[in-house]
């Protein structure tokens, strides 16, 4: 765990206040390190759970830091676009990941650029410090997809429109009344849900604060509202005619079906008691309970060989 390693990489100096930990999850333990500490977070609900825990909790890096602390995503280029934007701000950095994300390739790319040293390992991980080199190349910004689309570094289907998205687009149909979009990514289904003018509003829930930036440069439409919000717990004004949801199934690089089962349980949650699911998975995921569970009508629609759609309605609340 990174606090297991980060307690060696104190043993051994490497770490001196004022401290910044950029990308760690809610319920990172940093008891023992140097003050000032603080945090650099733009995923939900890890960023709300750090500020309930009264920490110093920002969106972008600051600079006047003796170390910056990355913690390594499983996005590669989300990785390296951390690490660049840490270097460029001075000070020591200090970069922890799990083998499970890329750490072994991210050292030997770092060696490639500048100096590395202290290298230790610990808890199925590394832990390495950055004391010199350019990694300039390696920021990334926002870019357009060839379909036209803003995505940013890292997201999910960050190169073009998602095959599993486009196919529960075509099968929805034109919706009614105020819709729901949960996980809404840089939003494609959003978009293509507005093509029907019998919508009122539609909720663009999404997690990561970058990914959500491009779905307001995607989705210029006055009926839509951007929250960046958990899909899991995200309760809207009023309650939706319709959700519709590519929901994910990992965190980091290990398989979490449950992930995909709260985004339903939350979708039952805010339906309508005459409203509608419309949902799209993989074919190997076991979506089929908590579906059977929590609505009352299933309709599986002709899907793809890779993915299955689904269409669920009348509601019951989660027991």
């Amino acid at each position: 765990m990174l606090s297991a390693r980060l307690s060696l990489a104190l043993d051994d100096g490497l770490i001196h206040g004022p401290v910044q930990v950029i990308g760690a999850a809610g319920d990172i333990e940093v008891a023992d390190l140097p003050a000032p500490v603080s945090f650099v977070s733009t995923t939900q609900p890890d960023h709300d759970r750090l500020v309930r825990r009264g920490l110093d909790v920002s969106v972008a890096p600051r600079d006047g830091m003796a170390t910056q602390i990355v913690v390594l995503p499983r996005e590669r280029a989300r990785a390296r676009d951390r690490i660049a934007r840490a270097a460029a701000m001075g000070g020591r950095v200090i970069v922890d990941g799990q083998k499970t994300d890329g750490i072994d390739s991210m050292l030997k790319a770092c060696r490639a650029l500048g100096e590395v040293d202290a290298v230790i390992s610990k808890a199925h991980g590394k832990i390495f410090a950055i004391s010199d080199g350019d990694f300039s190349d390696w920021k990334a910004e926002p870019a357009r997809t060839a379909d036209g689309y803003w995505t940013a570094p890292g997201s999910f289907s960050a190169d073009g429109i998602d095959p599993g998205s486009e196919a529960l687009a075509e099968a929805t149909g034109p919706l009614k009344g105020t819709v729901v979009d949960l996980g809404a990514g840089w939003g494609y289904l959003a978009r293509r849900a507005l093509e029907s003018r019998d919508i009122a509003a539609l909720h663009l829930v999404e997690a990561d604060l970058a990914t959500l930036d491009c779905a307001r440069r995607n989705v210029d439409d006055a009926r839509a509202a951007f929250h960046w919000a958990d899909a899991t717990a995200f309760t809207p004004p009023e309650p939706a005619a319709h959700v519709v949801c590519n929901p994910p199934f990992h965190k980091g690089r290990a398989g979490a079906p449950d992930l995909g089962r709260a985004f339903i349980a939350n979708a039952a949650r805010i339906l309508a008691p005459r409203g509608t699911l419309w949902m799209v998975a993989n074919r190997h995921l076991p979506y089929e309970a908590a579906l059977n569970d929590l609505f009352g009508e299933i309709a599986e629609l002709p899907g793809t060989n890779a993915y299955k759609l689904y269409r669920a309605a009348r509601p019951r609340r989660a027991r």
